[in-house]
């Protein structure tokens, strides 16, 4: 029996016990059972609402693991794809011939890997990638910036090595 049917009997009991309501004994009886009627009804809500947050919790455990196994294969996915751009190198296209202009698997392209400085996640990026002067790091989204005006000063020193090539 729950607390609202409970209260609900003892109610049925004070009216059949046929209590005058007039006599001071009556009217307690009666505010008693009101009381406890008014507190009945306010623990079902609450039953009510703690069963419907449950369920919301439940539903939203759901997502987050969800979420986390949808991470976890993007992130794989990641790790794969650096692993093959690392071994770029080793492809097929025998584009090593200087004849073959047209390689287009990208391994002519110079990849660089980088650690991001706040979660320490490895990260491969292109040439265009740092031409753009930052993005956001994969694994945590902080917003890293790339100076490449070091390099630039570099490049401009190797320029004037004195070699055939250079002059």
């Amino acid at each position: 029996m729950t607390v609202t049917e409970k209260t609900a009997y003892l109610k049925g009991l004070l009216e059949g016990l046929k209590i005058d309501d007039s006599t001071d004994q009556g009217k307690l009886l009666t505010v008693i059972v009101e009381t406890l009627n008014d507190i009945a009804l306010a623990v079902s809500d609450l039953e009510s609402d703690a069963a419907e947050t449950a369920e919301n919790v439940e539903m939203l455990e759901d997502a987050i693991d969800d979420i986390d196994e949808e991470l976890e294969e993007m992130e794989e996915t990641i790790d794969d794809i650096c692993e093959v751009l690392e071994d770029c190198c080793d492809c097929d296209c025998d584009c090593d011939d200087e004849d073959d202009d047209e390689c287009d698997c990208g391994c002519d392209e110079t990849f660089y890997q980088l650690a991001c400085p706040t979660c320490g996640e490895e990260i491969c990026v292109d040439e265009d990638v740092l031409e753009k002067g930052g993005m956001k790091c994969p694994a945590c989204g902080e917003e890293l910036e790339f100076d490449l005006s070091l390099l630039d000063d570099e490049d401009d020193d190797e320029k004037d090595c004195g070699c055939e090539h250079c002059k």
